[in-house]
């Protein structure tokens, strides 16, 4: 699958997995969020797309929300920060 993110607006992006079928989201960042999860070293556009590739790795594209906070994964799988870091290198 292709993941493409472009920047909505300030804290926005739009992500389009392209698939079977092709889903799209809105997701949203805050620059705190982004920080902590990156160390700055990584752009927000790459900090999401990588977290689709976590997300895609435990289930299907179909099955994301359409619109969240990214804080939101670390609900629903709780090694979603602590593995994330290692996805940016």
């Amino acid at each position: 699958m292709t993941i493409r993110v472009e920047n909505a607006g300030p804290g926005v992006y739009q992500v389009t997995v392209e698939g079977d079928p092709t889903t799209q989201h809105t997701v949203t960042v805050t620059p705190e969020y982004w920080q902590q999860l990156t160390g700055g070293k990584a752009p927000p556009e790459t900090l999401i797309e990588k977290s689709f590739e976590f997300l895609l790795e435990r289930e299907s594209n179909t099955s994301i929300l359409r619109s969240f906070d990214l804080p939101v994964i670390q609900r629903y799988f709780p090694e979603y920060e602590r593995t994330i870091g290692t996805l940016l290198v």
